[in-house]
Parts: structure tokens; sequence; C-alpha cells
């Protein structure tokens, strides 16, 4: 196993655990830094993989509340809400994510420069929110309305253009439906469990074929990676919002994606 292998794994697999919960859009900083690391992937199945290290860290970090709400379902109303907010609010990507799962891996995914261009956008957006004055009407996810969970679903549809991020938009449009900073947060932690896990699914099934057993102790360190870097961020990010709101993210796209746009104009 070659060590620019071992290094290019391990680098990608930080990066995936430390943007995937985050509104920087991990797919865009992970194949953005495998295109300038030199790292092939046929299928892209490496970043596919890795991301089942970030899911384990959510679930983990989660576990025990997943646990407490599967047991309340028979007898708690509030349970089955809250379970039922989140399959609506998946619903919508779940659908379009299968009817172009194609077009997305094959074309979108193959575009860098438009990552680029999408990072910075979100960026600008997520900073004109952010700096938006809120009187939020919904402060616990736990009270969210069925009709609030579909809308904010159909925001986290805007996340299968890479560089748009799936917490990004699904943040942003919980914000400017008039929840607070975070309750967005930490509704988008649970609704990342059922999407990011029919991805993975649904990336695994389509790319079994490229997926070599040679490449098991490349994707170990990218999924260990991934995995403590979730971790940490999953533990710290409801905190870091709640003082410091979106601004620092708004402000690493811009500056990610004016960075990668001119590493492609000068280095291809």
């Amino acid at each position: 196993m070659p060590e620019s292998s071992i290094v290019s794994a391990l680098v990608l697999g930080l990066v995936e655990g430390l943007t995937e919960f985050v509104p920087v859009s991990s797919t865009a900083h992970v194949l953005l830094a495998g295109h300038f690391l030199g790292f092939e992937s046929p299928g892209n199945t490496f970043a596919v993989l890795i991301q089942l290290g970030a899911i384990s860290a959510i679930l983990l970090v989660y576990f025990r509340r997943l646990l407490d709400i599967a047991l309340n379902l028979p007898t708690s109303a509030e349970a089955r809400h809250f379970v039922l907010t989140v399959l609506i609010a998946f619903l919508p990507a779940a659908v379009l994510g299968v009817l172009a799962h194609g077009f997305i891996k094959t074309v979108l995914f193959e575009t860098p420069a438009l990552m680029c261009i999408v990072l910075i956008l979100g960026g600008v957006v997520l900073l004109f929110v952010d700096r938006m004055a809120h009187q939020p009407r919904y402060t616990d996810i736990k009270d969210y309305p069925l009709s609030l969970a579909f809308k904010i679903g159909l925001f986290q549809c805007l996340a299968m253009v890479p560089g748009t991020s799936r917490s990004g938009a699904t943040i942003v449009g919980s914000l400017l439906l008039g929840t607070d900073k975070r309750s967005a947060a930490e509704f988008s932690f649970f609704l990342a469990m059922p999407t990011m896990l029919g991805a993975f699914t649904l990336d695994l099934y389509k790319n079994r074929a490229a997926i070599r057993v040679d490449d098991a102790a490349i994707i170990a360190i990218g999924f260990v990676a991934a995995f403590v870097t979730a971790l940490i961020v999953v533990r710290s990010l409801l905190n870091f919002v709640s003082s410091r709101g979106y601004a620092p993210f708004a402000w690493w796209r811009i500056l990610v994606g004016a960075v990668g746009l001119f590493g492609l104009l000068a280095f291809g």
C-alpha cells in the first residue's frame, strides 16, 4: 500500500468527519481534496464508504436518545410525532435521490468548478440568513409541525448539487421557516440519520462492482478518521452555533470556493 495513498485516505477521512455535519458541504470538500491530492476512486466508492464513519459517530452520540424514542413509540404521542416529522422531512430527498442518482453522480459530482461556485454562493446566502433578525417560532425539535418538516425536507433536496451542503440547506431552510439556530442544527442531525443511511445504501449498491478487497485498508483508515472527527464535531456543534452562529462557516465556504477556483484555473 503506497504511503501517498495512506496519507490521502487519512486526510480525506479527516475532511469528511470535520465537514459532514457543518454547513460547508462535505461532498465538495472531499471531492475537491481528492482532486488536488490526485486520489482516484472508481465511482467515488471511497467517499461513499467513509461516510459510514460519520454516520456511526452521530448514531453513537444520539444512541441513548434514539433508544428512548424507540421504547416510547407505543405509548408516547410525542415520540410518534417526532419520528413522523423526521420521516416526512426525509421523503423529498429520498424520492429525488433515487430518480436523479445517475445524473448527480456522473455529471454534478464530476464538475469541480461547479462545486467551487456553489460553495461561494452558498456561503453568501448563509451569511445573509445568519445576520437576519430572527424571531423564532419553533425552538424545540419535538414541537416541529409536520408541514414545517416537509418544507425543510424540500430545502434538503438542494443538497443534491455538490457544494450546497445537506446540513447547510436544511439549516438555512429551517431558519427561514422560523426556527432558532440551535434547534435547526439539531434537527439537521436527526434528519442526517435516514438521509445519509439511505444515500450510503444506494451508493453502495450502485457501486458494488467497483469495490475491491485490496482497498480495505485504505477505506478503514478513512473510516476511522471520519468517525473520530465527526464525533468531536457532533458533540460540540450545538454549543458553538448557539454562541457564534453560522457566519464562521459561511466565510469558510467562500474561502474554500475561491481557493478551489484559483487552484483549478492555475493547475487544472
